[in-house]
């Protein structure tokens, strides 16, 4: 009973029930819904959603629909729906889109199972670590190789918590790097992350050692500090397995595709006209 007063309430206000927040506008007597929009937005950003838009983004999405509705009906008072050009070009859309639909409905039938996705990993686990990472901070001199060295000179006797502690209060207040108000710390970072200098530098040194020269790199003299590593871990399965099963469909679906089409044409009578002499 509640769904049948609901269904007289929308009547008795003159719209559907099912479809009065979907209008968004009507021009001539078509009408433009949010499906329309929403249909629209994807064809020019596929990342993007009407519905996530702001308020003036759906207006200039609105009006550019209100403005395609009006072209289209310029181009039916124009004739262009009978001109032979559209008509040729209509003819090659519909053959693209027909081919797109069949090779859509192939790929949505392919099907890879999760032991399949789990046999995949299991083999090739190398392919799903994380790799090393090295936590560092340093203090970079753009010129002064020697100012450097005194840094590392002041550093050189102290250890553990009062090293870092140094290091921290000399990055703040001598850095010439734009992360010397954070006492130089550059967080985690891989190997290929940093000049290679830099990288080759902080990748050999132990947690809690500073360099024992300067560093040279494009920036300038660097101490480095490393304060923490981290060991190359393996991503676990259920991290990664969607996107094994994704992998694992396309290779599949590419597959089906060759041999379909090895199938197909040895079956097809394919003539090609005997070259001119």
């Amino acid at each position: 009973m509640k769904i049948v007063r609901n269904t007289l309430l929308a009547l008795a206000l003159g719209v559907s029930a099912a479809s009065a927040a979907d209008l968004l506008v009507t021009v001539d007597g078509k009408k433009i819904t949010s499906d329309d929009a929403e249909r629209f937005v994807r064809s020019t950003s596929p990342k993007q959603t009407f519905a996530k838009a702001s308020d003036d983004e759906k207006k200039i999405i609105i009006d550019r629909l209100v403005e395609r509705a009006l072209f289209m009906e310029a181009s039916k008072k124009a004739g262009i729906d009978q001109d032979p050009d559209y008509i040729k070009a209509l003819a090659v859309v519909k053959d693209e889109l027909l081919i797109n639909q069949w090779m859509r409905k192939q790929f949505d039938a392919t099907v890879v199972s999760e032991s399949e996705a789990k046999e995949f990993y299991d083999k090739n686990k190398n392919q799903f670590q994380e790799p090393m990472q090295v936590h560092a901070r340093h203090i970079l001199f753009k010129s002064d190789e020697a100012a450097a060295k005194a840094v590392i000179k002041e550093l050189s006797a102290l250890s553990g918590d009062k090293l870092k502690a140094k290091f921290i209060e000399l990055a703040k207040s001598k850095s010439e790097g734009p992360s010397g108000t954070k006492g130089g710390d550059l967080g985690f970072f891989a190997a290929g992350q940093m000049v290679a200098p830099f990288s080759k530098a902080a990748f050999a040194l132990d947690k809690g050692a500073i360099t024992a020269e300067p560093v040279k790199t494009q920036f300038g003299y660097h101490v480095i500090y490393v304060e923490d590593k981290k060991e190359p871990v393996t991503i676990s399965y259920e991290k990664v397995k969607e996107n094994i099963i994704q992998n694992l469909k396309q290779t599949q679906f590419r597959d089906m595709l060759l041999k379909s089409a090895k199938e197909m044409k040895s079956k097809a009578k394919v003539v090609f006209p005997e070259a001119k002499k």
